[in-house]
């Protein structure tokens, strides 16, 4: 039975590979570097088929450095850079410009416009976030505005977007995939994180057509296969692993990283149950947790690794 878990980090400068038996001990490893790209003064580009090509190639190597055939491997997770932007063409799989990447900040006036509308009360209530070019939905917009034939293309629904997942889900799987999870999909100004689903009114504020956006799902969803000439047989895609149940009881008591830290600094505030579930949809040094209809932002110090909170606020509050 397939025990291994291959995780694929791609990130900003970088792609790793990770190859972790079933003890959840790295037994492979591979890294590659790949060129950022600065067009002018504050914009930061990536080629994406650098981004595709490292992803593999990693994927491979650890895989081969550790003698592990993809029948012994039971899943791919996913991990990657966030809010990275990337349109391409449905039927060639394409991408139609460079990935504009989560540090650019070529559409710091068009937030600033839409602060001074008045939009960004509606963009922070449905999303938990802050009106940002840090974020994919000025960036979808600005490659529509700004490519020739793009718009066009895109509302005739030739065109797919993705963040860095959704883009090599597409790839892995032969275009068979164009979805996200729901992780993703909450750091890109679009999604209405009280239904999980893409907000109307958003789309339509950022002028971007619903025809481009994957399907959201759950991170412990199927994603599909890869297609079996990538890794030499098809493996199945997750963005989080099952563990076989007796490794599972025992990382359960060795809960660490800022998702525990902070609900136990909540736990303590007296704003959420020591026993409640909290559903993380952002990061960095602002976390939503949902608790039932009502949800609280949360502000931490990033270099205080006590995890202490600096300041919460009911998005309900103003």
């Amino acid at each position: 039975m397939p025990s291994y878990l291959l995780a694929v980090d791609q990130g900003t400068t970088s792609t790793r590979a990770f190859l972790f038996d079933e003890s959840l001990a790295a037994v492979g490893f591979a890294q590659l570097e790949f060129p950022q790209i600065y067009p002018q003064p504050g914009w930061v580009e990536h080629d994406p088929q650098g981004i595709w090509t490292t992803a593999v190639a990693t994927a491979r190597a650890a895989m081969a450095s550790a003698e592990v055939a993809a029948k012994d491997v039971a899943a791919i997770g996913i991990t990657n850079q966030r809010e990275t932007t990337i349109l391409w063409d449905r039927a060639t799989g394409k991408p139609i410009h460079n990935a504009i990447v989560w540090q650019d900040r070529r559409t710091h006036d068009t937030c600033a416009a839409l602060m001074r509308a008045g939009h960004e009360r509606l963009v922070n209530e449905r999303t938990g976030l802050l009106l940002d070019p840090y974020f994919s939905a000025t960036k979808i917009a600005w490659i529509l505005d700004h490519v020739d034939g793009v718009r066009a293309a895109a509302e005739a629904g030739k065109l797919a977007f993705g963040t860095v997942d959704t883009y090599l889900l597409w790839q892995l799987t032969g275009g068979k995939a164009h979805l996200t999870d729901a992780t993703n999909a909450a750091r890109t100004l679009l999604l209405d994180i009280r239904t999980g689903q893409w907000d109307p009114e958003l789309l339509a504020l950022f002028r971007i057509p619903a025809s481009l956006m994957p399907e959201v799902r759950d991170s412990a969803s199927d994603f599909g296969s890869t297609v079996p000439h990538l890794l030499g047989g098809p493996v199945r895609i997750t963005y989080r692993w099952v563990m076989p149940d007796r490794r599972r009881r025992d990382l359960d008591n060795h809960s660490t990283g800022v998702v525990k830290v902070v609900q136990d600094c909540l736990a303590r505030l007296g704003l959420i149950d020591a026993d409640d579930t909290s559903c993380v949809v952002a990061s960095a040094t602002q976390i939503v947790v949902e608790k039932g209809r009502r949800a609280l932002i949360v502000v931490i110090d990033p270099a205080d690794q006590a995890g202490r909170i600096v300041s919460t606020k009911s998005r309900d509050q103003e």
